[in-house]
């Protein structure tokens, strides 16, 4: 197991600690949360940063980071809502977005040889987007900022997404005239 991946499964392990502080009754509890949430980010940009740098690079990094990264985010985008910090028009329109890029990830994955799309720069702009977001929420900026960097966050998710079919649309294709040759 390579150094980024180990440091992957640490991100999915502060999950449980992340829901376990937001539950809590311990005061500034969602400062904490907020501090968990800032800690797997940071892991996330090293294990990236780790695996490039020396070339290791796996397809269990290529699957295992995506899945730390939606976990995270569904489990932030779930809590802050479930107490009113995130309206739930903001949520819908994210979850639909990261169960629709699951299941396609995993049909590319499971019958079509191994395939996996690389997070590409609109990912990584919309999942900063999310971190700003979300850290303006735990930070109390005024909530007009708030509510303007989560539609922020939105749109510019929808767009990744759409980049996202873009890309297995085009992977289907190359495929299918593989296959007709």
């Amino acid at each position: 197991m390579t150094l980024p991946n180990i440091i992957t499964i640490f991100r999915i392990i502060l999950i449980p600690v992340f829901l376990a502080v937001f539950y809590s009754q311990m005061e500034n509890r969602i400062l904490y949360a907020g501090l968990i949430f800032v800690v797997a980010g940071v892991s996330d940009v090293l294990d990236g940063y780790i695996a490039r740098r020396f070339n290791l690079t796996s397809k269990l990094g290529a699957l295992l980071d995506p899945f730390a990264d939606k976990l995270m985010s569904f489990t932030v985008l779930i809590t802050f809502t479930s107490i009113g910090l995130i309206p739930i028009w903001i949520l819908i329109p994210m979850l639909i977005k990261e169960v629709t890029m699951i299941a396609g990830a995993s049909i590319l994955y499971f019958r079509h040889k191994e395939a996996v799309i690389p997070a590409n720069k609109y990912g990584k702009i919309a999942t900063f987007s999310l971190y700003a977001a979300v850290l303006s929420i735990v930070f109390k900026v005024p909530m007009t900022l708030s509510f303007i960097l989560l539609i922020i966050t939105v749109v510019l998710n929808l767009i990744a997404f759409v980049n996202y079919l873009g890309i297995v649309r085009k992977l289907l294709a190359d495929e299918k005239l593989n296959i007709d040759k």
